[in-house]
Order: structure tokens, then sequence, then C-alpha cells
């Protein structure tokens, strides 16, 4: 801008030239009557005298006019704007459940796409930019082009999941095109011809854990976070439902409610079964707590069980559950032993009994063509070896069952497995106590009069250690799992003429915790699917599925109305991975329903909707503070100005051409 002198000379060129047409002389030689001349000379006196009329001029205003544009180009107007920097630009797009609230009208994610639409408008001419929509998982929606019409179609395409949030495949997809050499072996990179650095725009409402042990590298990451501090939400969180058991032929139905909000509020909530309405009741839940709440009704065993709440928040994904009720499935055991009462005992309790359809066979039935079909065939979901294991048609090759097992007193065939010097009277020193196996149980009592080391295969957990190394170990072996005990239950002995004494090798079976770790094992390596309560399942988790006639297709509806026809495995098993909308999926075969499962969000991070008092990400050791605004810039106008100008000056000069001559 000018100095205050150079203002001041500026400003005098208006009056000057306006003085100048008070003071121009127009004589032009003219032959006309006498009286017109005495006329004419009257007017000459008048324009010369300076408080004289000012006639109305065009090519004066036209000047002024060139003057005052160019004073203004001079002041430099502007207004406040935003602006991108750098020239290569990545848009994370977060599409997970939380971005469906509607506390920024009319979603988060639409907010978010209107915000990373503004930035797409501002690239220049050579800008190229890319959009990644990401939940737990993340997709290229556009890779990187130049291109805003089409970036701009992709981003309208992205549409919302029912799916959790995790940062971390979203940054490895836009540091694979960014970061040299980084989309070598990852099969999730993108890869280019040539990693050039980016600028990393997140546009999440942050509802994400922190990315620990990733390096941005030439990323340059820049927060947008999406959310009104006014967000507010109640949600179901937890769903299930048992049989009472002081009254068998009532039904309970167990929720828990959750309250995201700054104020204590009144929920009103319906349980449906099979659309019908059965139990209401009205539940006060404090400022950020839990509160459950329990239905009664009469017991069935199979239905469709629903829970809705009513609430005027601004999530409306987690106020309705279901739940399928499903009567019980016993697991199929085959138990292989040459006698082992104890272990007999333990599998004939109540408990047991209701869980688990138990066959008991002597080592001979290895070697039938029975077992081998059905083993191979998954007949069973748990077989035991007491003392004894299969053994493969040829040497060293081991023929293990299609299922989990259990081995008391001897290892696995397949060579994974070995064992060290057999150790008398090892002494129990610590349990696994957070494996779902040794859940419930105490083994400080329990003592053993020998044992054998364990060293189990790459990947194993190690459930009871000893003094002289693992007394009992679990190894996963493809889709299934291996138990193994360094140590038995029963032991036998050869005794004189010819006859077997039979002794304890620990005294385990008179313990407690015996029967709990057999129900245990029932449970966990069983695979029981409990009655009543169903399956619930969370978006985007896949569920397996079981062929009730070995090999065949199941077709699966969604709640869509969407079907996927699925080809079983030779087991007749199968997983269903496309679980990402909520509500009820039906398993048909041959045109019949053979199975029902629910989807519910039952996520409290998702649910959580409540905006952070100070919104950061952290990504590796970088701390990225949330930018509510893009990057300040003005936009000036002082070039449109002196266009103006000079457009207006030429205009000025054909007109006084035109009168000229």
């Amino acid at each position: 801008m000018l100095s205050w002198w150079q203002w001041l000379i500026l400003a005098a060129i208006p009056p000057a030239i306006v003085a100048l047409y008070f003071l121009k002389l127009k004589r032009h030689p003219l032959i006309v009557p006498s009286t017109y001349l005495w006329h004419k000379s009257i007017e000459d006196l008048h324009v010369n005298t300076i408080w004289q009329r000012l006639r109305r001029n065009i090519l004066l205003l036209l000047q002024l006019l060139v003057i005052f544009l160019v004073m203004g180009a001079l002041l430099r107007p502007s207004w406040s704007g935003t602006r991108l920097i750098g020239s290569r630009f990545v848009f994370l797009i977060d599409n997970s459940a939380s971005m469906s609230a509607t506390d920024v009208q009319p979603t988060r994610l639409d907010e978010a796409k209107r915000r990373s639409g503004e930035l797409i408008d501002q690239m220049r001419s050579g800008d190229a930019a890319m959009i990644i929509s990401f939940a737990d998982t993340a997709r290229v929606e556009q890779s990187f082009t130049d291109d805003r019409g089409l970036l701009n179609r992709r981003l309208e395409a992205v549409k919302p999941t029912n799916r959790s949030t995790s940062l971390l495949e979203a940054l490895k997809l836009a540091a694979g095109l960014a970061n040299p050499g980084r989309s070598g072996e990852d099969i999730t990179d993108v890869r280019v011809a040539e990693a050039m650095p980016a600028t990393l725009y997140i546009l999440s409402d942050g509802k994400f854990p922190p990315v620990t042990g990733f390096a941005l590298g030439h990323l340059e990451p820049k927060f947008i976070p999406i959310g009104s501090p006014e967000a507010v939400n109640v949600g179901i969180v937890a769903f299930s439902a048992q049989r009472s058991e002081t009254s068998p032929d009532r039904l309970q139905a167990f929720a828990r409610l959750e309250n995201f909000s700054s104020s204590a509020v009144k929920v009103p909530a319906e349980l449906y079964l099979d659309g019908r309405l059965v139990d209401a009741d009205q539940v006060e839940i404090g400022a950020g707590e839990t509160q459950g709440i329990t239905f009664d009704t009469t017991a069935v065993d199979t239905g469709l069980l629903r829970l809705k709440i009513k609430t005027k928040d601004h999530l409306s994904l987690d106020d309705e559950v279901r739940l399928v009720l499903s009567p019980p499935r016993r697991t199929r055991v085959l138990l292989v032993t040459p006698g082992n009462e104890p272990l007999k005992m333990a599998m004939q309790t109540k408990s047991a009994r209701e869980i688990a359809e138990v066959q008991i066979e002597s080592p001979d039935f290895l070697k039938t063509k029975t077992y081998e079909s059905q083993a191979a065939g998954g007949a069973y979901e748990l077989v035991i070896f007491d003392r004894c294991r299969p053994e493969g048609k040829s040497p060293g090759k081991s023929s293990m069952p299609q299922a989990n097992t259990l081995f008391v007193g001897s290892l696995p065939a397949d060579g994974e497995w070995t064992a060290g010097q057999k150790s008398d009277v090892p002494q129990i020193i610590d349990i696994d106590s957070a494996h779902p196996l040794m859940q419930w149980m105490d083994m400080g009592d329990v003592l053993l009069a020998a044992g054998t080391p364990l060293k189990p295969p790459t990947g194993a957990t190690v459930l009871v250690d000893s003094d002289v190394g693992a007394m009992m170990a679990i190894a996963p072996r493809d889709s299934f799992e291996d138990v193994v005990l360094g140590f038995t239950i029963i032991e036998e002995q050869a005794g004189p003429e010819g006859k077997t004494k039979k002794y304890y090798g620990t005294n385990w079976p008179t313990r407690q915790s015996f029967p709990v770790f057999v129900r245990n094992l029932f449970e966990y390596c069983g695979a029981v699917r409990a009655g009543t309560g169903g399956e619930n399942v969370r978006p985007g988790v896949p569920v397996t599925l079981e062929s009730p006639g070995g090999q065949t297709t199941l077709s699966i509806l969604s709640p869509s109305g969407g079907k996927t026809d699925l080809k079983s495995g030779k087991l007749g098993k199968l997983s269903f991975t496309e679980t990402g909308k909520l509500g009820i999926y039906r398993v048909q075969s041959g045109g019949k329903t053979i199975d029902q499962f629910a989807v519910n969000l039952f996520d409290p991070d998702e649910s959580d909707i409540r905006p952070n008092r100070s919104p950061s990400i952290k990504v590796g050791d970088v701390e990225v503070k949330g930018e509510n605004v893009w990057q300040a810039a003005r936009k000036e106008i002082w070039k449109t100005a002196v266009l103006l100008g000079l457009a207006v000056l030429l205009v000025e000069w054909y007109i006084y051409n035109r009168r000229i001559y």
C-alpha cells in the first residue's frame, strides 16, 4: 500500500479531472447567424466561470471511474478464505457407524463429504488427489487423479456403514502412495510408479483408538474433526436372553443401556416377540452412566426378540436390537480310552450331559473305517484320546481328525509336539487363568505322581506350568486346536499272572476343578451353542455356518433383501463375511430356513458420539490436533479492479475519438 503523502497526491487527481472540465474551452469555427453568435459567446464566458453548473459528460464519469478503480486496487481489497497447501492430497473419509449421527445435519458423513468437496474445488490445475473411505477396513474410492469432477462424483458415492472404526489400514493405503518402498510386500498397499509426498486430510469424529507403531513418512497429516459439542446419545450396548433359574417356564431378557450425554434421561423400552409387544418398561439413566433392564415373559424355544428404546438423540443405529431364540445344540464328543472311570464320571454330570453327547470307544475303534470316515467328515466337534492316538496309514504320517482334540498321556502323531524326560512328582506352579479352558479353576491342591514336560509347537499357549516344564498346553492346527496333557489320570501297570493293575496318576479327579475343566473343555473345544440366547454378531464380523448335509449350497438372506449363495467345504462348513447390515440374517438350504442369526451394533465406542474436549488424534509418535477450519488465506481482487480500470479506459478512449473525429 502507498504512504500518506502518496495517497494525498492520488486523492488530488479526481478534483483535477473535474476542474479540467470546468475550465476547458470548446471553440469550433462555424458559420452561424449573428444572433446565434452572441448567444454562443455568452456560453463561453459561463464555461470559464468556476461556479458554473457542470454539464453531463460521459467522458468525465468514465475518467473518474478509472481513477477510483486504480485507488481501489491499491487498497488491495480481499476477503477471508481458505486454500490447499501442496499439490497432492489424500482425503480419508470416515464412514463408520458413529458418522451416521445427526448432530450435524443431515449426518456427520454428509458434512465430511461437503467439506472435502470444498477442498477439491480449490485444487489448482495440475493438483492431484485421491479418496479413501474407512471404517474397520479401508477402501480406495478413487486413486490419484487431477479430474475434480471425477473426484466429486466418487466422493458422493461414499456410503455409510455400521462398522467400528480403525484408522490403521487407511493409513497404510495412503502411505503406500506417498512413501517410497512401501508397496512391496503388503497386499493392501496400492502400487504407483512414483512415490511422492502428500497432504493427508483425515475427516472423522475421531472415535478410534490411537494408531501405534506407524510412521507417517512423507505424509503431512491434518485432522478435521466432524461433530457438534451438543451431540447426545442413549444406546443399547448389550442384549441377551435365558431361562429363569428359579422358574424354568419363564424367559428372562437382559439389556444394558448407556447414557452418552451430560444429563440424566428417562428412556421407554419395549420388548417384542415375533412382532408382538410382550413387555414394556421405563428406565432412568444418569449422565454418563450405565443401567441394566430385565424383562420376564413366557419361555419359548424359538422366535425373534426385538428390543426398542424411544429416544430423542442423534444416533438411531443403537436404539433397536434383535436376538434369535434357538434351542440348545449339544456338542458331539468322542472319547477313546482303554478305561478311565474318573473321566467318564465327569462327562456324565448333569451340567455336562446338558451340553454334550458323548460316545465312548476303545482304542481299537481308531483302526476301523467307521472312525476314518467320521473323523475325516467332521462328525465330532471334540475327540479325546486317552493314552492312545490315531496313526497314519504310512509311517510318520498321522491321521488327525477334523475336530478339536485332547490328548491325555500321549502326543499327536504329526511330529509337531515333542516331550522331555519323564519326571516324578512335578509341582504345579502356575496356570493361565485368563484362557477359557482354565476359567473358574484353582489347581493349587492338585498333585501329580509323574509328568512329562511338553515342548509344544510354535504358537502354542502353556495352560499349566510346573517346576520341570509345561504340563498342559494348547496349539492351533489349521482351523482346529489341540490340547495336550503331559500327565495321565489313570495309569496301568502289568502285575503278576498277567493281570493289569490300575492306579491314579493324579488326585485331580477328586478336586472340584476337574468337572469344571471338563465343562470348559466341552464349551470351548466342543463349540457349544447355548440355547435361548442365540448368537450376537457385530457388523463386519465373519460368521461360521454349517451345512446339515455336508457339501451343499447355502443361501443367506440379508435384512435388506439381498441374497448370497455359498458352497460349503468338504466338512460342510463355510464362513460368511457380508455381515455389514443390522438385523436378522436367514440361512436357507433347499429353499427352507435352517438357521438365523442377528447382527447388532453393540459397540460403546461407536455409540459414544460425544466429541473430545480437545480434539486430536495420535498417529505413531505424532499428535495431530484438530483443525476446525482449513488453511487460512486472503482472497484478493485487486487484479480484477485493475482489469476493470483498463476496460473502462478503453471505453473512454473510444468515445473520445468518436466525438473528436
